[in-house]
């Protein structure tokens, strides 16, 4: 059992890591094209990645004739609903998140993206479950993070446009954490995560016709990036998340991918040579901090998964 739980640890890790180096790429990428041009693309790479995943899987299923994971078959229509409105908000903070990240340290938007896991507990205002007073705490941590991170040393109290975009972009993450809460017990993990990509893919298709204008020569000097974020980020890492997950403690969980936000950090610094002045690395410790403290104070938030299919990252 402790192998076990090793083994499904160093999984998300490895997921963590997927995803702090693909604000990287996400920042490499918006030199070369405009946010839906990216997020269509790396969506589409997910959703081929993904059908070949379930193709794969329903043919060892029909060599053991199997049914899937948990013994229940899953509710098809209700998989589609719920990707179709996951999608939705998962399109707007893709969407909001890469429009931010070009304009930002990769550390400030890996560290803002990250607040989703401090927001998804405050989000219990509005539900039966209220947040407990170190959540509480956890968020004035976080806020005060904030401050030093992203405002400290000012002329005026106010955010960038790019740090405004990355904190719409953690409130949207938060809002689809809650709906893939609702639709995935009754979904499979990997067909609600194409759906979603899917959702995502046809409607960043549909703004990039309409309000962006690529180039193939454009496309092609993003390409890294696009294949990084497509299929490493989007693809592996959140297969590896579905795999990782199961019978890990959420709190180990929650604490092995809130690294997230440590490794974009440290790959900003690593390969685009962005450092961080002693205040704002000082606001990155408290927010990290707030991060793990929201993690074992109250029920652990999850990253947007194969199951709900972040990402964005």
């Amino acid at each position: 059992m402790q192998k076990h739980q090793v083994r499904n640890t160093l999984l998300l890790v490895a997921g963590a890591l997927i995803w702090g180096v693909a604000f990287v790429a996400q920042t490499v990428g918006s030199g070369y094209v405009e946010a839906y041009t990216f997020l269509a693309c790396r969506s589409w790479l997910a959703c081929l990645f993904l059908a070949g995943l379930i193709a794969v899987r329903r043919r060892l299923a029909r060599r053991v004739n199997a049914r899937p994971a948990g013994g229940a078959l899953p509710d098809r229509r209700r998989t589609a609903v719920g990707g179709a409105l996951c999608g939705i908000f998962l399109f707007a903070a893709s969407a909001a998140q890469q429009m931010g990240v070009g304009t930002i340290s990769t550390a400030k938007a890996s560290f803002l993206t990250a607040l989703y896991i401090v927001l998804v507990p405050l989000a219990g205002l509005f539900t039966r479950h209220r947040p407990g007073w170190r959540i509480w705490v956890c968020i004035g941590v976080s806020v005060a993070g904030l401050y030093l991170l992203c405002l400290a040393g000012q002329d005026t109290l106010s955010l960038s446009g790019g740090e405004w975009q990355m904190l719409l972009a953690a409130l949207l993450f938060a809002v689809q954490i809650l709906l893939v809460g609702r639709y995935s017990p009754h979904a499979d993990g990997v067909e609600l995560s194409f759906c979603q990509f899917f959702t995502v893919s046809v409607l960043s298709t549909i703004f990039m016709l309409l309000f962006e204008h690529p180039t193939w020569a454009e496309v092609s000097g993003a390409a890294g990036a696009i294949l990084y974020c497509g299929i490493l980020s989007s693809g592996v890492g959140y297969t590896l998340q579905i795999i990782g997950q199961r019978g890990l403690d959420p709190t180990i969980a929650s604490l092995a991918m809130c690294l997230e936000s440590v490794f974009g950090a440290l790959s900003g610094w690593l390969l685009l040579g962005q450092g961080l002045t002693s205040t704002e690395l000082c606001g990155c410790v408290l927010m990290f901090a707030a991060i793990v403290g929201t993690t074992v104070a109250g029920r652990p938030a999850e990253k947007p998964t194969a199951q709900s299919a972040k990402s964005q990252q």
